[in-house]
């Protein structure tokens, strides 16, 4: 019985309690022959049952009252959970329907360039093929020819200066760095009757270059000089530039070849070389400026152009290099009479 109360609340306690009472207060009255107090105590117990049935119908539409709401909120939850869900869905598929297209799109402008850039690269190839043929068409070479292209001129640059050389006939040519165009140029100076010096501030490379116009019998046409780099004050700047030393004994020069020093050697390396040199020219030359396509060689041909006088463009730049041709422009000094 303890245990009992214990699980009971205190309202079903006392309805408990009520009804065990009225039980007692039934049986005691019919045992003692009371039988009106009997049914009093009977008919007390069915109105107190009534009650409680009428208390626990109502307790039982309260509860499915709310297990209805908690349904109805449940099932608004769900809605609500698959509508976000159905909006995530598509809305991610419509991002990847944009990403799919904007990633096929990408791949359509990539093969296109791809295949821009093949058919560049081989007219290029096809045009050094046929330079290089024509290059070979007009000379027997005693000797295997050095390499062209990469650091030295390519093929078609070659054809440019060496028709420039037949054509404009120079007595003295002079080139700044020596290489693969010095062995070309010696043979076309050879069969015009010119003279070629060229300096190298590499002892190593200019070295190489000898032992190339020894192989090819040019040495009584070409020299190279080794010209180690010295700082040269222009414009309140230094600048490593080549001996002066190794061309003091030059004048006439007729064609400057600039292909040096390197880039590697300074910013504005070549900037120097009409500064330097332009006094060493002849009164009507031409100058020929190699990788005139990168920033540091035009920001020097700009500047050139802009405070030398004399000094003017042949046409586009073919190639890699620009060709300028110089005109000493002299003055002549009157006296006021």
């Amino acid at each position: 019985m303890p245990t009992l109360k214990r699980n009971l609340t205190r309202r079903q306690a006392i309805l408990l309690s009520a009804v065990a009472a009225l039980g007692a207060v039934i049986a005691a009255s019919a045992l003692t022959g009371h039988f009106g107090v009997a049914l009093t105590a009977l008919t007390a117990l069915v109105a107190l049952a009534l009650g409680a049935v009428l208390l626990l119908a109502r307790r039982l539409s309260a509860l499915q009252r709310a297990q209805q709401r908690a349904q109805g909120d449940l099932r608004t939850v769900l809605d609500q959970t698959q509508r976000r869900l159905l909006g995530a869905v598509e809305e991610m598929l419509l991002n990847a329907g944009d990403r799919h297209r904007e990633l096929t799109d990408a791949l359509a402008a990539q093969q296109k360039a791809a295949a821009h850039g093949t058919d560049l690269l081989l007219r290029a190839q096809t045009r050094e093929v046929e330079a290089l043929l024509q290059l070979f068409q007009r000379f027997t070479p005693g000797a295997p020819m050095p390499s062209s292209g990469g650091f030295a001129l390519n093929p078609t640059d070659l054809l440019g200066l060496l028709h420039l050389v037949r054509t404009r006939r120079p007595r003295l040519v002079l080139e700044l760095g020596s290489g693969t165009s010095t062995v070309w140029m010696a043979y076309v100076l050879k069969e015009i009757g010119g003279r070629l010096v060229s300096l190298d501030h590499d002892a190593g490379y200019a070295e190489k270059t000898r032992a190339q116009l020894a192989a090819h019998g040019l040495t009584e046409v070409a020299e190279v000089r080794e010209a180690p780099l010295e700082p040269v004050l222009l414009e309140g700047r230094s600048f490593p530039w080549y001996a002066s030393a190794a061309f003091h004994d030059l004048r006439e020069v007729d064609l400057l070849v600039i292909d040096g020093p390197p880039e590697k050697t300074g910013k504005d390396a070549r900037y120097p070389a009409m500064r330097v040199l332009e006094d060493r020219l002849s009164d009507a030359a031409t100058v020929i400026f190699d990788d005139a396509h990168r920033h540091d060689e035009k920001e020097a041909l700009r500047k050139w152009l802009e405070t030398i006088e004399g000094l003017t463009p042949e046409g586009e730049a073919l190639g890699r290099h620009a060709v300028l041709s110089y005109r000493r422009i002299v003055r002549q000094l009157t006296k006021t009479q």
